[in-house]
């Protein structure tokens, strides 16, 4: 174990301190600015061993423990009154192989340090969101995305995990262990603090770039076609004039955007880093460069799930209530798609589906809005992105997850304390 250093900060009266470096009372809140926390021990682990003493000292002194990564959810996820613990000292890509098309990383690692490491190995991530700046570690826990129909998201790809569990143990799961690796796939941070994380990858690509800005219903028009024929397929619906630019997406100049779609394709293409073009709207470059984006305004966003085969007819349903109940509600709805897989807690477990976002503005009573969207979407048996704002509970898990039951089991068996909840993830998952 490496050398303890003196703490920070002096423990209040009659707490113990922590064995590694600490701050106390300090307040966290997230990117959104809608979530914060004062949690009793902010601790920021260097090496796995300073991670293992911190957990077997909450356990000790009966504290939470929460992990933080870079802080983008939007959901009650990190705060605690315990032990809040960043893993931002354990980062890093530390092993590429290329013939299994693999990559293992830090469970701290930011998405966008993947980019330029695996790309000088040939390989790159078979997908990213828009946005690069979360954990890995946080993007799996929350099964983060991007979009196309033949594309899974980022939990899709974890083959194996190294993590410390409930009982302060450093245990691992791969392939050979898919009950247990399953359950990780998609966790909230319930199982434990992960160390480390092995991803499938796949050979480095470039991307062409087409954006478009299609009425309503141009976009029904081509709704099959572009679903199915393009890598990566996304559009933003403006319900106003004024929408586009609270994303900072943009528009041609003088052409009117209400009730149409800032459309979003790509496409791979063989080329070599001298066909890189930096075109607006039509660009060329390396993959993990060109898809992630824009969105740096906080924002408030919910983001619900339908399957891929009632997209449409959900798409629509949203649109009628912002322009009948909402019409004061004006950012944009964002549409995508992602692939089905086999995580217990997934929101795409076992279908294929359809991903509609819609955002409210800081500081202003978006609560009936988003609670409307909640209400007109669960007839579609819509799930819910773990990471954004959503208004599930257990009785709704239970009806939309059939596989819960083998997942609390798995998260039973690893912090049988519940030394990993908090009252969010108790009131879900306890």
């Amino acid at each position: 174990m490496t050398d303890i250093h003196p703490a920070p900060t002096n423990p209040p009266r009659n707490r113990l301190t922590p064995p590694l470096p600490f701050e106390t009372e300090k307040a966290w809140s997230n990117w959104g600015g809608n979530q914060s926390a004062t949690p009793a021990y902010t601790v920021r682990p260097r090496t796995d061993d300073e991670a293992l003493a911190a957990v077997r000292f909450a356990i000790k002194e009966g504290l939470s423990v929460r992990a933080v990564g870079a802080g983008h959810s939007f959901t009650p996820l990190v705060q605690t009154g315990g032990m809040l613990m960043d893993l931002s000292g354990l980062s890093g890509v530390t092993g590429t192989d290329t013939a299994r098309r693999r990559a293992r990383a830090k469970g701290g690692t930011v998405i966008s340090d993947f980019g330029d490491t695996l790309w000088d190995q040939g390989l790159g991530l078979a997908n990213q969101g828009d946005i690069d700046k979360q954990s890995i570690s946080g993007a799996l826990s929350t099964a983060t995305h991007g979009s196309g129909i033949e594309l899974g998201c980022f939990s899709s790809a974890l083959r194996w995990v190294r993590l410390i569990n409930g009982h302060g143990e450093i245990v691992e799961y791969g392939e050979d262990q898919l009950r247990e690796l399953r359950a990780a796939q998609v966790a909230l941070g319930t199982l434990g603090i992960f160390l480390d994380v092995e991803l499938q990858v796949v050979d480095r690509y470039y991307l062409q770039e087409r954006v478009t800005y299609p009425t309503w219903e141009e976009t029904r028009a081509t709704w099959d076609e572009d679903i199915a024929g393009n890598r990566h397929y996304s559009f933003l619906w403006c319900p106003g004039e004024e929408s586009a630019g609270l994303y900072e997406l943009p528009t041609p100049a003088g052409e009117p955007m209400t009730n149409r779609s800032y459309t979003k394709r790509y496409n791979a293409v063989d080329m070599d880093d001298a066909g890189i073009d930096p075109t607006e709207g039509a660009r060329r470059d390396r993959s993990y460069r060109i898809y992630p984006g824009g969105f740096m305004i906080p924002f408030h966003e919910m983001e619900y799930y339908v399957p891929a085969e009632r997209g449409m007819e959900a798409v629509a349903a949203v649109q009628e209530l912002i322009r009948t109940a909402h019409p004061d509600q004006k950012y944009p709805m964002e549409v995508r798609w992602v692939q089905r897989d086999d995580a217990y807690l997934s929101p795409f477990h076992q279908r294929d589906t359809t991903v509609i976002s819609v955002s409210g503005a800081p500081g202003t009573n978006y609560w009936p809005y988003l609670r409307d969207v909640d209400a007109e979407l669960e007839r579609f048996d819509a799930r819910a992105h773990w990471g954004k704002i959503h208004f599930m509970t257990r009785s709704r898990l239970e009806a939309l997850y059939p596989e819960l039951d083998a997942f609390l089991s798995v998260r039973r068996e690893l912090d049988p304390r519940g030394i990993f909840l908090n009252d969010h993830t108790r009131a879900l998952l306890g």
